[in-house]
């Protein structure tokens, strides 16, 4: 793999075995039970490509959102743009920049969709683990899983008190609390309380207020009650209510765009605005006269009831209420001046959502069937005031009552969009003899959307009504062919078609999008030692990709959603992790991929929007190799012990845009993260962490996206955290 910087996997190396000592660590490398195949199941036996992130890995110096889990998974790359998360497996994500898009990564929470991407960004806290599965998961999950699901496993209430308490301190004033008790009522109710509590100052400072950006201000609380009574039944329901206000996901401005005249607007220059770097500023700062605003808070209440119908039938009720509430505000124009250019981004959500889940479990096959329904209101606001908008349009009018008249109006994207879904699936597994397996399983999607709006441009007279409504329906089936050869090893190769609905975005001018829609075979290996210290998993697929359904801002300054005709993605992912010896173990993936249009035309931004077919393009977010080398090393060490972890992750190239230009891009880059953990004390109740990460400061562009030719088409974007380290202390009791 040419381009991977040996310093990163000599640090990789070097951070892992710092510490000499005596073996205490197990013999085998323990089995990982995975539930987001809604049944129990050893990830191993999993005719799927899937990962399990462990709560050891979930916290400060770790994983603390979605979109800090890119360095964990296999062929998964991360980014946000206007405060949602952008996540995307083997280059299938969420292209969409406007109100009311959709991720193509099913993300759930105890296996309860989180619909909005906004709400996906918040703050993970007491956690049991996170379970991904990569590839389109229409049998199970339907709707906006045509690159794969993601579910978040929380702690459940002991049976005893109990608890722990973890602060954290950083650089950048980073100081976190985060803490659980389990509270028994009853021999059967107990009541777990969780809550996570994160400050931090800014990645860089608005250079024109003195004001800091890109810093964190969040509070996250839970509670669960479980009820298991001496019965076949059992229930549990959990609140979890959220809150940030601070001046997050700040557009970062990185220059002007290929092909367009370059460097600011006439009107920017008119009034004498300049830029963050004509300033002695960093990526990491802006230099705006509108502060970047970020305030959300919402709330989740699940409910989850298991039934056991029989000895071998079992019944999962799953029941989900959420809302959440968001202000975003950027400046468009990136400068201090004070111009048509203030983004008020409002988003508000309320939904609904109850699936019920049948589990069979015979000798000779095993039925797994479901219904689902969903239902979410949707509000979704654009406003920006014309402040100054005479400058842009017609200087000479400045300062007359037309002027005013210019100045005095709104750009406004408003609306509502009423959602409903349902769907029913069935999945059988039936065993041919004792080395082979099949599954087949059907899914019905059904979704309807009707919106209400309008899209107002007072400068050129717009008051554009955009009701709409449509609805959609598809059958998504699964195929797979299991080979068992022996207890160890296991062979697979599955058809599967995926279903990601259509759009329609509030306030916009863009018609109801057709579904994306991802026909996907995969062939897959995986395997152990006989001694269970090794373990490699080794996949390859092909998709045919349809209607793609891509955002770019059009040649009339507006935000444009479309779908594209076709794409191909290919690739191969391979995992390994060994147990070198009792303390030292070894883990690693790399991953290829190729993803590329095959059909698709679009207006060019950068010659006057012609209409240019991109068709061998490569799709955005689509590295062509990923690389992880970790090594984790345990020891007995005084009265304690020392578990030391060390891991080097590479990303090639990637293009933000579908038109492969060096101003939407992020060259390939490194990063190196390590912590050494000391846990003592009787029965090692007290912890000491020390950790960093992107030990080497890597400059990472996240997101890039071209802005309206009104401003030059200049380039907007976000950015991955700079260097980070601190130390945190836990005690468990």
């Amino acid at each position: 793999m040419q381009g991977i910087p040996s310093k990163i996997l000599a640090a990789a190396v070097a951070a892992a075995v710092l510490t000499p000592g005596l073996a205490t660590a197990q013999n085998a490398l323990e089995e990982v039970v995975v539930t987001a195949t809604k049944r129990d199941a050893s990830l191993s036996d999993l005719s799927v490509a899937a990962n399990v992130i462990g709560a050891d890995a979930i916290g400060p110096g770790g994983v603390q959102t979605v979109r800090d889990m890119y360095t964990e998974i296999p062929n998964m790359s991360i980014g946000d743009q206007f405060g949602f998360a952008r996540v995307f497996m083997r280059g299938i994500g969420m292209t969409s920049i406007d109100i009311g898009g959709e991720g193509a990564v099913s993300i759930l929470q105890d296996g309860a969709i989180i619909p909005r991407p906004a709400a996906q960004l918040v703050g993970m806290f007491d956690l049991e683990q996170v379970e991904v599965l990569r590839g389109p998961q229409g049998t199970l999950y339907g709707r906006g899983a045509t690159a794969g699901a993601i579910n978040v496993v929380t702690a459940k209430p002991g049976d005893e008190l109990g608890g722990y308490i973890n602060l954290t301190a950083g650089n950048y004033s980073m100081g976190t609390l985060e803490g659980a008790v389990d509270l028994p009522i009853t021999d059967a109710l107990a009541l777990r309380l969780a809550t996570k509590i994160e400050r931090r100052d800014g990645y860089g400072s608005n250079l024109f207020t003195g004001n800091e950006v890109d810093d964190r201000n969040a509070d996250a609380y839970r509670a669960t009650l479980s009820y298991n009574p001496d019965a076949n039944w059992d229930a549990t329901l959990s609140y979890q209510y959220y809150e940030e206000d601070d001046n997050n996901y700040a557009f970062h401005y990185f220059g002007p765009s290929a092909g367009t005249a370059g460097g600011l607007p006439p009107a920017v220059t008119a009034l004498g605005g300049s830029t963050v770097f004509d300033v002695g500023g960093s990526l990491y700062d802006i230099y705006s006269d509108q502060e970047a605003i970020n305030t959300r808070e919402g709330y989740m209440a699940n409910m989850i009831l298991n039934f056991e119908l029989s000895e071998n039938v079992s019944l999962r009720s799953t029941t989900s209420a959420q809302n959440m509430d968001r202000f975003l505000r950027d400046d468009l124009d990136s400068t201090e001046v004070d111009l048509f250019g203030q983004n008020n981004y409002t988003e508000e959500s309320d939904s609904f959502g109850q699936e019920f889940t049948l589990n069979v479990e015979r000798d000779n096959y095993s039925i797994l069937a479901g219904a689902m329904y969903f239902e979410e209101e949707l509000f979704g606001e654009v406003f920006v005031p014309l402040t100054n908008f005479c400058f842009f349009a017609a200087p000479a009018t400045c300062g007359t009552p037309i002027g005013d008249f210019l100045n005095s109006g709104k750009y406004l994207q408003d609306g509502d969009v009423d959602i409903t879904a349902y769907a029913a699936f069935v999945e059988v597994t039936v065993p041919l003899g004792e080395q082979f397996t099949v599954i087949a399983g059907a899914r019905y999607n059904y979704e309807e959307r009707e919106g209400t709006g309008a899209f107002i441009f007072d400068a050129a007279g717009f008051n554009i009504p955009t009701d709409a409504k449509a609805d959609w329906d598809d059958i998504t089936p699964r195929v797979t062919l299991e080979y068992r050869p022996n207890d160890n090893t296991l062979m697979y190769a599955t058809y599967n078609q995926a279903f990601k609905s259509g759009v329609i975005n509030t306030g916009s001018l863009s018609p109801p999008l057709d579904p994306e829609t991802v026909d996907a075979f995969e062939l897959g290996y995986k395997g152990s030692s006989s001694d269970g210290r090794l373990n490699y998993s080794l996949a390859a697929f092909f998709y045919d990709y349809q209607n793609v359904q891509i955002s770019f801002v059009d040649e009339t300054s507006t935000v444009s959603t479309i779908n594209a005709a076709e794409a191909e993605n290919y690739g191969a992912e391979l995992e390994l992790t060994y147990a070198m010896t009792d303390s030292l173990t070894v883990d690693l993936f790399a991953t290829y991929l190729s993803a590329e249009y095959k059909e698709f035309i679009n207006g060019d931004y950068a010659n006057g929007f012609t209409p240019t077919d991109l068709s061998g393009n490569t799709l955005p977010n689509a590295p062509e190799y990923t690389f992880k080398l970790g090594f984790t090393y345990q020891t007995a060490l005084g009265d304690g012990n020392l578990r030391v972890r060390g891991e080097g992750y590479y990303q090639d190239d990637v293009y933000f845009t579908e038109w492969n230009r060096s101003d939407a891009f992020q060259e390939g880059y490194g990063l190196i993260n390590a912590n050494a953990d000391y846990s003592f004390g009787p029965e090692g109740r007290w912890m000491l962490s020390l950790w960093g990460r992107n030990l080497s400061d890597e400059e990472v562009i996240s997101n890039n996206i071209i802005t309206a030719p009104l401003y030059n088409s200049l380039r907007v974007g976000s950015m991955l955290p700079p260097r980070t380290y601190g130390v945190t202390g836990s005690y468990s009791f």
